[in-house]
C-alpha cells in the first residue's frame, strides 16, 4: 500500500491531500491498517473533523429541513478507542477460538480530544454535546463521561450536552438540529457521521480532516467515502467529498476565506443541477463535475475574497 519509508516521505510536508483508499478485490482491512490508519497514528493525528451542514442544491432525505437545521461538526477522537488494534485471536480455528477486540480509552487520549472540542465549542460560540454509551459500556464510556465533566468545569461559559449514542442516532434523524459541536469515541463517531453524511446529501458529500493539533506532523484531508468498488472504473464517482476537504484544509491553512470560496462553487454546482453524479440524480461523470466547480471559482469575484495571512 505504501512504500517502507512512506512515513518519511511525507513528513517534511505540511498537509496530505488523500483520495480514496482501496481497490476491488482488496478487503477493507488491508487497506485500512496498511495505509490510513498507519498515516493516522504515524504522525498522531489524534483529532478527526466531519462536518455535517446541509449544503444549498443538496439532496436531504429528512422532510420539511431547512438548511439551518443541519449544521453541526463532528469532533471524533481519532487514535484510541476500538479502532486502536488491541487485541487478541486465541486457539485460531478450533472450536473453542476466541476473539478480544479491546477498545483503549487513555486519560491522555480522551482529555485531549475533549478539550480540543470545548476549545472549538467556545470559539464559535456554539454548545458541545457529548456522544458515549455509559449505560453499557460500564468502564470505557463511563470514565469517558466522567472525562467530559471534569473538562466541563473548565468550560462555564460553554453549553453542554450528553446523549447515548443510540438515542443521538435517533435524534440525528428526528431532530438535527439538537447538535452544533459534538465530540464522541473513535467508533462511535466513525458510524454516527456516516449517518450524518445521509441526511446532509449523501456519501459522496462527505469530508474529513485529520489533525494534529500541535503541527508537529502533517494533516491528512480526504472523503471518507471510500474507494466504492462497485462503480470502479466507470468514471462517475462523485468528486464533492473530496473537494469539499480542500475547503477544510484552506481552513486549517488560515485561509477561510477561500475555504469558503470552495463550499460556494460547489453549491452553485449542486443548485443549477445540470452537472451531477448519477448519486445525487445526475448523469454526469466525475470530470464533468470537477470541472464545473472550477469553473464557478474562476468565475467568482476575487474582490470578495480576504485571507489572513
Amino acid at each position: 500500500m505504501m512504500d517502507e519509508d512512506g512515513l518519511e516521505q511525507l513528513t517534511s510536508f505540511d498537509a496530505i491531500y488523500l483520495g480514496a483508499v482501496g481497490y476491488p478485490g482488496v478487503p477493507d482491512h488491508i487497506s485500512l491498517w496498511d495505509l490510513l490508519l498507519k498515516i493516522r497514528k504515524g504522525f498522531n493525528q489524534y483529532v478527526n473533523l466531519r462536518p455535517i451542514t446541509l449544503l444549498d442544491g443538496a439532496p436531504c432525505p429528512l422532510k420539511n429541513i431547512s438548511r439551518e437545521q443541519i449544521d453541526m461538526l463532528v469532533i471524533r477522537e481519532n487514535s484510541e478507542g476500538e479502532y486502536a488494534g488491541a487485541g487478541d485471536w486465541l486457539f485460531r480455528n478450533q472450536s473453542h477460538e476466541v476473539v478480544l477486540q479491546t477498545g483503549i480509552f487513555s486519560r491522555v487520549g480522551t482529555e485531549r480530544i475533549i478539550r480540543y472540542a470545548f476549545e472549538e465549542a467556545r470559539k464559535q460560540g456554539k454548545s458541545l454535546t457529548s456522544i458515549s454509551k455509559g449505560n453499557a459500556l460500564n468502564y470505557s464510556m463511563v470514565y469517558w463521561d466522567q472525562v467530559f465533566e471534569e473538562v466541563a468545569k473548565e468550560y462555564a461559559d460553554v453549553e453542554t450536552n450528553s446523549y447515548l449514542v443510540d438515542a443521538a442516532a435517533m435524534f440525528f434523524v428526528k431532530e438535527p438540529w439538537r447538535f452544533e459541536v459534538v465530540v464522541t469515541s473513535n467508533l462511535f463517531g466513525d458510524i454516527l457521521t456516516d449517518l450524518g453524511a445521509a441526511i446532509a446529501g449523501g456519501m459522496g458529500l462527505a469530508a474529513g480532516a485529520n489533525i494534529n493539533p500541535e503541527r508537529e506532523f502533517p494533516s491528512m484531508f480526504e472523503p471518507i467515502h471510500g474507494s466504492a468498488p462497485d462503480i470502479a472504473g466507470k468514471g462517475i464517482a462523485n468528486p464533492l467529498a473530496a473537494i469539499w476537504s480542500v475547503s477544510q484544509m484552506l481552513d486549517f491553512f488560515n485561509q477561510e476565506a477561500w475555504g469558503k470560496r470552495v463550499l460556494t462553487a460547489m453549491e452553485q454546482v449542486m443548485l443549477e443541477g445540470s452537472k451531477l453524479t448519477p448519486d445525487m440524480g445526475g448523469k454526469a461523470n466525475t470530470q464533468e463535475v470537477g470541472d464545473a466547480v472550477v469553473k464557478k471559482l474562476v468565475e467568482m469575484p476575487l474582490e470578495s475574497i480576504t485571507n489572513k495571512g
